[in-house]
Order: structure tokens, then sequence, then C-alpha cells
């Protein structure tokens, strides 16, 4: 389980690790999270499958559709834990820039 709730735990990858960018492979099964935690650095994520993502933050819950391949951005210092709120199972790869 995950470390900060009930749900199970999505499967984290790393691909790259090196002095430029670290890249995880994120695998949900329906009702998986990631478990809260905080970005210390800025990320691109790119959904390797369409997400339904239920992002729980410190402004509540919100749920999320993004297609296959639709990248975005964030900056560091994000908090949040991610949930696959779907059906099916989804991925997406995480780019951080160190």
């Amino acid at each position: 389980m995950s470390q900060y709730s009930a749900r199970p735990p999505a499967i984290a990858t790393t691909l790259v690790d090196d002095a430029v960018v670290r890249i995880i492979r994120w695998d949900f099964e329906p009702g998986a999270d990631t478990g809260r935690h905080v970005h210390g650095l800025g990320y691109v994520v790119v959904p390797m499958t369409d997400c339904s993502f239920l992002i729980e933050d410190t402004e509540g819950s919100r749920r999320i559709d993004i297609a296959k391949g639709a990248a975005y951005r964030r900056d560091a210092g994000i908090e949040h834990n991610v949930v696959n709120a779907g059906t099916e199972p989804m991925s997406f790869i995480e780019i951080e820039y160190k």
C-alpha cells in the first residue's frame, strides 16, 4: 500500500537518472496512487495512455483527464497525490530536469 493512503501503490520505474534528467515511468492499476509527495525538481509529464487523474493537494481533490501524448509541465515545489480515477490501467513518463 502507498505510504500515505490505503490505496494500492503506483509502480515507479526509473529509466534514466543522470546529471541532466531523471526519467521515471509510472504505471497505475485502477485506484492506485503515488502517495502524497513534494516535487523537488521541475518536471514534464507525458501520458503513455489516456489518463484519468484524481489530484489530491492542499486545495482539495479534482479530476483531470489527459489524452495519451498530451504533455504538460509543472514547477518544483508541487505537493500532491496522484490517483488513477479511471477503470483501466494508466501510465505516464515523468521527466524531471536537474
